[in-house]
């Protein structure tokens, strides 16, 4: 059945593409000619971009009228972007350009999408469409059969089926008009991974019951096999992706496809398409704990990637519209991305006519200045590893109510907790770990109740070889109760609890377990259950040439809510048993995040300050400075010197036994010491 599906897309495509042609030649004069214009960077050498976009509503008026020449060259002139991203078709379905196969909104005046075009090309600045494509209301108004169906049996209003005649009658005919016709470098595809929903469709049920033979179709959580079902639909979308995109690079081999949020924390696992890129735009409120975890998995994925920021919050001002995010905020949400070897982009409104706000680029020049500064010392470098958190692949597909939802507050409580005591973090899946876990001294598997098999025996080896495991939570700890020496008493319970550490106590939520230590086993710390019952709160055991720890309290919830000292010192005091000397230490603050890169062979140690409330304020017009900062640094040589940049600041260091020690004596935003 699944042959007969894609010998028919397969085909349907080729008859999109004649159409496409015929409508092409039509209008010979229009086809933009890229070879007239310099060369302009590949989206996997951009670093810098700027992202506009609008979702085109048929009742927008004039969309044209204001899109001149002179808005785009102020825009070049301030901020010098490698690319610019701007609103062709969003979330409604309507393309703000005068589409021959999509759905143009009524309002256009003459053709603004080659204006854009036009401008960049002349100035070597590509351009990219924002483009949604699954989520496509105006294609499943028209077309009822293109969209996805609802496990109640209603047609989904907004959602169009992956399995569906949309890719072929609309989203590949309408790229390659964008690539052809416009001679756009590429697009962002909008609406995907995190859009897709299970499908109830005819085609769709017929080829879930003919791949698994599963003939009671689960239509909820608790039904029976609705992991398999969800697993099915996670493939499907794999397939689609995989399918338009090679039909579009079949005719435009060098347009320049991402998906957005794909094969990222949404989507954490490895990558199976032929994407160009990968990129995400991350919380816009939050929005530093947001970008910590997105750029920390994507490092690793051995794809070119940048992160978008929002220029705005979502939240309101008095005056009742979206508030700017001042250049500070900004330049920090970048440095969190940047100090991590990605590009990065921010996200500016255009107003309904398309054109955009001119008073807000003085913003984005600023940001671009801070990002330019640090470009060529961060872009491309590559993580050192220190400490390893596990964001399975495995475990989170079992955890999650959707196809690919987030839903990792456990995962980034841990997180947040290990940054804010100045450890360098990587968030790695179980196929990054593949072949190269004693590269990491610690791993740590944060409250996953499920893992495969044979990555379990592997991490258990690892440990045996000499490596560091630490599992947090009772469910992690379950899976590897005998090598923990501990017998778990009962089952987990989720009960008012309290974590007991150093002489103080803190509220948890989530689950705890008892345990009953065996022969061996160090205890540490203490959990008072309801009133008066007191149990352990962590254990550490000796296992072959490493060590193997657990703490029987979930606790990466918790510190999402409410960041506490108890929490953090509990777990800090806990690492620093299983690795008591990593890399680089650094004193002072815990507002300040470490990420230990290299780059060009060189050592680099990103220092930033997240300071000040941005969990929970919008907008924040300053950033205090933190400082100054001990720093250890342990190698086997002398470094030869060691500066601050990106001023170029020689630092004063002692060296002795293996390390460096010197002082940082401020961090405004960003700083890095390069060690040579």
């Amino acid at each position: 059945m699944r042959n007969k599906i894609i010998c028919s897309l397969i085909l349907a495509g080729v008859l999109s593409f004649a159409l496409l042609t015929f409508v092409v030649q039509s209008v010979g004069a229009e086809k933009f000619d890229n070879s007239k214009y310099p060369a302009r960077l590949k989206r996997a050498d951009s670093f810098l971009g700027i992202h506009f976009d609008f979702h085109a509503r048929p009742t927008d008026k004039d969309i044209g009228t204001n899109t001149t020449s002179a808005m785009i060259e102020n825009i070049i002139n301030l901020v010098h972007p490698d690319y610019l991203q701007i609103d062709c078709k969003g979330h409604p379905g309507f393309s703000s350009y005068p589409t021959r196969v999509g759905n143009p909104v009524p309002g256009i005046v003459g053709d603004p999408l080659r204006i854009w075009r036009q401008i960049t090309a002349e100035r070597g600045v590509a351009l990219y469409m924002h483009y949604s494509g699954v989520w496509d209301s105006a294609a499943v108004s028209n077309h009822t059969d293109w969209a996805a169906i609802n496990a109640d049996g209603k047609t989904n209003g907004r959602i169009t089926s992956v399995f569906g005649p949309y890719v072929n009658q609309l989203l590949i005919p309408q790229l390659r008009e964008l690539a052809g016709a416009y001679g756009v470098d590429g697009a962002w595809i909008d609406g995907e991974c995190w859009a897709t929903v299970p499908d109830y469709g005819e085609t769709a049920l017929k080829a879930f019951r003919d791949a698994t033979g599963i003939q009671d179709v689960p239509r909820k959580l608790t039904d029976p096999h609705w992991f398999e079902f969800l697993q099915f639909h996670r493939e499907a979308f794999r397939k689609y992706l995989r399918y338009y995109i090679m039909e579009v690079k079949k005719t435009n081999s060098g347009f320049q496809l991402c998906s957005n949020w794909a094969y990222t924390d949404h989507m954490a696992e490895h990558v199976s398409a032929p994407l160009d890129f990968l990129s995400g735009d991350y919380s816009p409120d939050n929005s530093v704990n947001s970008a910590r975890l997105s750029a920390r998995y994507l490092v690793h994925q051995g794809m070119p990637w940048d992160l978008m920021a929002w220029s705005f919050s979502r939240k309101k001002g008095k005056d009742g519209d979206t508030m700017q995010k001042s250049a500070p905020q900004l330049q920090r949400e970048a440095a969190v991305v940047v100090s991590l070897g990605g590009g990065f982009q921010a996200y500016f409104k255009q107003k309904r006519d398309g054109s955009i706000h001119d008073e807000q680029m003085p913003v984005m020049a600023e940001v671009a200045k801070f990002c330019r500064a640090r470009q060529k010392l961060c872009h491309h470098s590559k993580p050192v590893p220190q400490v390893a958190l596990l964001l399975s692949t495995a475990g989170h597909y079992r955890e999650i109510n959707g196809l690919f939802s987030r839903n990792l507050g456990r995962i980034s409580g841990i997180l947040q907790a290990l940054l804010e005591s100045q450890y360098s973090v990587e968030v790695i899946g179980e196929y990054h770990l593949a072949g190269r876990m004693s590269d990491y001294p610690l791993i740590i598997v944060p409250e996953w109740g499920y893992l495969e098999p044979v990555f379990r025996n592997d991490l258990v080896t690892y440990v045996k070889n000499g490596g560091n495991l630490l599992l947090i939570g009772p469910k992690s700890a379950a899976l590897f109760q005998t090598e923990l020496g501990v017998t778990l008493d009962g089952e987990p319970v989720d009960k008012p609890q309290k974590l007991c550490y150093n002489g103080t106590t803190i509220a948890t939520k989530g689950f705890s377990q008892n345990i009953k230590p065996g022969s061996g086993v160090e205890v540490f710390g203490s959990l008072q259950v309801g009133t008066n019952v007191v149990q352990s709160a962590a254990s550490i055991i000796a296992l072959g040439k490493g060590r193997i720890a657990a703490t029987y309290v979930d606790i990466g919830q918790s510190y999402v809510s409410a960041r506490n000292t108890v929490t953090r010192e509990f777990l800090n005091d806990l690492v620093r048993r299983l690795f008591p000397k990593p890399m680089v230490e650094v004193t002072g603050s815990m507002d300040v995040d470490v990420a230990l890169m290299r780059n060009h062979g060189r050592l680099l140690v990103n220092l930033v300050n997240t300071s000040g409330p941005h969990r929970t304020e919008p907008v924040q017009e300053m950033i205090q400075p933190v400082g100054p900062l001990a720093v250890t640094i342990r190698q086997t040589t002398k470094p030869v010197k060691i500066t601050l940049e990106p001023d170029g600041q020689s630092l004063t260091f002692e060296y002795r036994d293996g390390e460096a020690k010197l002082i940082v004596p401020q961090v405004d935003i960003h700083r890095v010491i390069v060690v040579d």
